[in-house]
């Protein structure tokens, strides 16, 4: 066995170490959720459990209003990402495209953003909802953050990969701008938009602050918000908690298989240029 050879083998037996580990906290806490409450605290753990059960499903879908929740944070999470992709893609692609007076100095401050963090901007951003009577509604969910500085960089990054000469070919032909954008650049921005969509609906499903902030009434709480409900003052109601956590993750792993082939190829070439 060559050094080459002996090499490779290593990297391989490291990543695969490396990916039992964390995937063994996921397989725990799925395999705990069919476990029985007596049984999920036994000392010694069980790994496997000795009999499975869909008590702890079953009780949080029916107590918990599991389902209701779950619909708010689907609907919540779906606009929001057609939302962020959109306005993003259009901006990634003026900023990248179109070298208009001040274009620089304003992508420079809307990228500056990034360094406030979220609890300096809650304020100001929450005052506004309100002033525009979003308080309390998945508007305000939805809305306020559908212009995020990471999504117009990443895109801006893609669209200057693409070459310009496309659309000047294009204009040479009489298509329209409006024609150029959504006919040939579009198409081009899979993967970027791809990865914007995955980021997107994963930063909106996982969100607890801002709505724990924005929603008042329980019956538009959104998974986080319901999660955190099964933790009173002076219990925690473990075996419901689990069992959702699971359920809440599904989602997020389906967006993922979805796009995980524009995923892996956007992230290869955003942020370079030719």
């Amino acid at each position: 066995m060559n050094m080459k050879t002996r090499t490779t083998w290593l990297t391989y037996v490291v990543t695969i170490i490396l990916a039992l580990l964390f995937i063994f906290p996921i397989f725990w806490i799925t395999l705990s959720s069919f476990k029985s409450g007596s049984e999920m605290f036994r000392y010694p753990p069980t790994f496997f459990p000795e009999k499975f059960t869909l008590d702890n499903y079953r009780i949080a879908f029916e107590k918990g209003n599991f389902g209701r929740y779950f619909w708010n944070s689907t609907v919540v999470a779906v606009l929001s990402t057609i939302l962020t992709v959109i306005i993003n893609t259009m901006a990634g692609y003026a900023f990248a495209k179109y070298d208009f007076k001040g274009s620089k100095a304003l992508f420079i401050f809307f990228i500056s953003t990034l360094m406030l963090p979220l609890e300096v901007l809650m304020i100001p951003i929450f005052h506004v909802v309100k002033f525009f009577g979003m308080y309390n509604s998945f508007a305000g969910l939805i809305i306020p953050p559908a212009a995020t500085p990471t999504g117009v960089f990443l895109l801006r990054q893609y669209f200057l990969t693409v070459p310009t000469e496309l659309m000047e070919s294009a204009r040479v032909d009489g298509a329209s701008e409006t024609r150029i954008f959504f006919h040939i650049m579009l198409p081009i921005a899979k993967p970027a938009m791809s990865v914007l969509a995955i980021f997107s609906f994963m930063w909106r499903w996982n969100d607890f602050m801002w709505p724990l902030l924005v929603i008042r009434d329980v019956d538009k709480y959104t998974v986080q918000l319901a999660l955190a409900n099964f933790s009173g003052q002076y219990s925690v109601d473990w075996n419901s908690l689990i069992a959702m956590s699971v359920v809440s993750v599904i989602p997020v792993l389906i967006i993922f298989l979805l796009f995980q082939k524009q995923f892996v190829q956007g992230m290869v070439t955003s942020g370079m240029k030719d």
